[in-house]
């Protein structure tokens, strides 16, 4: 492979700015600026030099060797003094070597993926890691990098295989010791790793969320003191408030981090039957987005109101502008902050609840894959049960969903999603 070069940090004036070197000829590259190199795996301070003697800039470097590093090739990493001149002649003086090329977006993860050193799971993991703006966010996605997800599907692809190897042997070898009826164990193994597969398919819509957020949408008729209630919890005005009922037309978002969750909150048009066209579809709108939110908490305008939407089992139900209504224990106040940390604390409990169930999976495309191995174990326990006479169609029906899991861990040709992947790395990683 090319070698190539980026700056790994981030772009702009910084204390100190990295920049990474990965290729056959990174160690040649190192020594040519810096003169010569620290032991593998050491920094030292090294004064950086161009071709023609001229100082660039006094760093640190670090090299490491192949097989051992990020790339699973040699690396040479500087870290240098971050202002932008600095950084923008180092990388000058880089491509002056002739050795090294400008690396394209996620090019070193690429590497680290083509050399075994993650697996594909692991490459989305730490595209979640980078992006992560909350504490869930990253707990998540660092067991994701840490390999849990591959760990999971090599113990179901162990148990299939087995499943497999035990169907063949009645098929290949049937006049040699061997069980005689292995159906027993064999379904034994597919009872367990679907059982596994459901939890982990269940458990995928909630990392999922946890990955892109929750959306929580407050709801009720107009003037019932929603729009005051989102300024409170998002401490700003992100929405106009008004006496006159019907002030709100579209959604408005304000995306929040409560208790280590990203929240989306939404604040909708008042529902009632209205005449007015745009009104008409700010309603819409509303139901819409309530429908597909996560949770919803509705602000009732009197003690007696029945809302008229469905509520579901979480949905948590407030009177609301309880500064009108003081001797109400479930009214909340926007305006006067009555009642809202309680309900902060009643959101933020009902989708940690959720957030507990989350699996390693967080990703539709593994949720796809694990639900096609789960239909191809499903018409395996069919064959089997049909009798050992099918058993070449049970093995067939195993072997494909052992290609389906193989492929969520990239162990076989996906490029057809490597593209996707990487699209949203920067070019330093």
């Amino acid at each position: 492979m090319d070698t190539i070069f980026a700056l790994a940090s981030a772009p702009g004036r910084a204390g100190v700015s990295v920049i990474r070197v990965s290729g056959p000829k990174a160690h040649d590259i190192g020594r040519a600026l810096a003169g010569d190199l620290p032991k593998i795996g050491r920094a030292g301070l090294r004064v950086l030099r161009r071709a023609d003697g001229e100082v660039l800039d006094q760093a640190l470097v670090v090299a490491f060797a192949a097989p051992h590093s990020f790339t699973g090739e040699n690396i040479v990493e500087f870290q240098v003094h971050g202002s932008v001149s600095v950084v923008k002649s180092l990388l000058a003086a880089l491509a002056q070597t002739g050795l090294a090329r400008g690396a394209e977006p996620g090019e070193f993860t690429r590497r680290a993926l083509m050399n075994d050193r993650l697996d594909l799971a692991q490459v989305e993991g730490l595209g979640a890691l980078i992006e992560a703006e909350t504490e869930a966010q990253r707990k998540l996605a660092m067991k994701v990098f840490a390999g849990s997800l591959g760990e999971v599907v090599e113990t179901w692809r162990a148990g299939l295989l087995r499943a497999a190897a035990l169907l063949e042997a009645t098929i290949d070898f049937a006049d040699e010791e061997v069980p005689e009826d292995v159906s027993e164990e064999v379904l034994s193994l597919i009872d367990d790793i679907s059982a596994s597969l459901t939890r982990e398919i269940a458990g995928s819509h909630v990392a999922e969320r946890i990955r892109d957020g929750f959306e929580v949408a407050i709801l009720g008729a107009p003037n019932a003191g929603k729009s005051t209630l989102l300024n409170a919890l998002a401490g700003r005005d992100a929405a106009i408030t008004s006496e006159i009922a019907g002030t709100t037309r579209d959604v408005i978002e304000v995306r929040m981090d409560l208790d280590g969750l990203a929240v989306t909150l939404l604040d909708t048009a008042g529902l009632r039957e209205a005449e007015d066209a745009v009104e008409k579809l700010g309603i819409a709108r509303a139901r819409d987005r309530a429908a597909g939110a996560d949770l919803r908490v509705y602000l009732m305008s009197s003690p007696e109101e029945v809302p008229p939407i469905d509520l579901e089992k979480d949905d948590i139900l407030r009177l609301g502008k309880g500064d009108l209504f003081p001797d109400e224990p479930a009214a909340i106040s926007g305006k006067t902050g009555e009642g809202v940390t309680d309900l902060v604390a009643e959101i933020s409990a009902r989708l940690s609840d959720r957030a507990a169930r989350a699996e390693t999976a967080t990703h539709a495309r593994h949720r796809e894959a694990m639900q096609t191995a789960e239909s191809a174990l499903e018409t395996a326990r069919f064959e089997v049960e049909a009798g050992m006479d099918r058993a070449e169609l049970a093995a067939e029906h195993i072997r494909e969903a052992i290609r389906r899991l193989d492929a969520l861990v990239g162990r076989i040709d996906v490029e057809a999603v490597l593209g996707e992947v990487f699209s949203s790395f920067c070019i330093g990683k």
